[in-house]
């Protein structure tokens, strides 16, 4: 780990589990803040035993979330395991958890006892709704925060068969709500070293779903203000689908007010992923006339404006499908991209992960692992002109827990009694 890291020095108590906590947690890890992550003693966090590749191996659940810390094992009912807990909070910067509610006062952590250990702990949680919200009581997991954050209601298709709410797989109720959480912490951090003071943080799943949906909120809006949403596909033709005041859900619709859908390629019928998404950007429309062989359609005035174009936008769709049903996904974009024409193809994860510019740029790495040999991970989203994270191995089951103890000034003797009372 370089020592140049911005976050070095930094101590963090990670009391998180599954995914929301650990992916806020990895990511200050990642630049350089000492994650000690605790754990129950002989169980640890469940993501490490659930959906196993590799009997008796930490599963990739757990080694995704949890690169570049530190597992130290605690069980905090007992008196000595207490008292280690105490000594760490005296010594931290912060405190991350995302029990249930009251689990910490339960503990006997309340926030007071927290504020006489450390006044300037800062303690961050995970909720799943926000204090004093009507349902602050319902446990909420990752699908559970996509409907109660709107994601949901917007996704998928509004007509026919397989018509209703969507979940997206993109973790936007637990990895999304970490990576609010991470900012919410740096933003106290900062705040401590103006006043000397830390401070509860606390971010809802539901909150950091409704903030990804702002978009669609904007619709909201303005489908109370005007009756209909012209960019969306259900325009002109389905009016009644904005008959009851509510944004309808617009399938591969752009969401910006760029009409946009995801098209067929050369293969389709036998590769579930040889498909395009393909964005009409108004200022590109000559370039797409000129990409399409269609100069006709610069000229034409049921072609030349956003407006003209939106009644017959599907058939506009159709015809660039056309164009590129000869051709795969890579080279339909080869095409369009000389055009400046706003494209992707549609990538599966398994190209993702061979993929060679995510390699180089350490988007996906490849870590050691004690005991598994190697794994492949995400590795940061984030890039910096100064420094590079490395992305080191998830900790085994209390692998530092002697260490920690020991820097806490904990003697050799004391360790092994705890170890003996099973307190660690």
């Amino acid at each position: 780990m370089s020592d140049n890291l911005p976050l070095k020095g930094i101590k963090i108590i990670d009391f998180t589990h599954v995914q929301a906590g650990p992916a806020c947690t990895q990511l200050l890890a990642w630049f350089g803040a000492d994650v000690i992550k605790v754990e129950r003693p002989g169980s640890g966090d469940v993501t490490r035993s659930q959906l196993r590749d590799i009997p008796g191996a930490d599963a990739l659940y757990f080694t995704m979330l949890n690169s570049n810390k530190r597992s130290l094992t605690l069980d905090t009912k007992k008196a000595e395991g207490k008292a280690v807990l105490e000594k760490l909070i005296k010594e931290s910067d912060v405190m991350v958890e995302n029990f249930g509610p009251g689990a910490l006062d339960r503990m006997g952590f309340t926030w007071e006892h927290i504020q006489k250990l450390n006044p300037g702990m800062i303690l961050a949680s995970v909720k799943g709704f926000s204090d004093g919200h009507h349902y602050e009581d319902l446990k909420v997991y990752e699908n559970v925060a996509q409907c109660a954050g709107g994601a949901a209601s917007t996704t998928g298709y509004w007509k026919g068969e397989n018509s209703g709410p969507t979940i997206s797989s993109a973790a936007l109720g637990d990895s999304n709500t970490g990576m609010h959480l991470a900012i919410g912490i740096l933003t106290a951090y900062i705040g401590k070293q103006k006043t000397g003071k830390g401070q509860k943080v606390a971010v809802s799943m539901q909150d950091s779903v409704l903030n990804l949906c702002r978009v669609k909120m904007r619709d909201q809006l303005r489908l109370d203000k005007v009756g209909y949403l012209e960019e969306y596909p259900q325009y002109p033709h389905e009016m009644e689908a904005f008959k009851d005041g509510v944004v309808p859900r617009g399938a591969n619709a752009g969401g910006g007010g760029q009409p946009g859908w995801i098209l067929k390629c050369k293969g389709w019928e036998t590769d579930p992923n040889a498909y395009i998404y393909f964005t009409v950007q108004g200022h590109a429309w000559e370039p797409i006339c000129d990409a399409l062989g269609k100069p006709e359609w610069k000229t034409d005035p049921a072609y030349t404006t956003a407006q003209a174009r939106q009644p017959h936008i599907m058939n506009i769709f159709a015809t660039i499908e056309d164009f590129i049903k000869d051709k795969t996904k890579f080279e339909a974009v080869d095409i369009f991209r000389k055009f400046d024409i706003p494209c992707a193809p549609v990538l599966s994860m398994k190209e993702l992960l061979h993929d060679k510019s995510l390699r180089a740029s350490g988007s996906i790495v490849e870590v050691p692992h004690k005991v598994r040999g190697s794994y492949f991970t995400v590795g940061s989203p984030i890039k910096f002109s100064g420094m590079k994270p490395e992305v080191t191995a998830s900790p085994l089951l209390g692998e530092h827990t002697d260490a920690v103890l020991a820097e806490l000034g904990y003697s050799a003797q004391e360790i092994a009694a705890m170890h003996e009372v099973k307190a660690v």
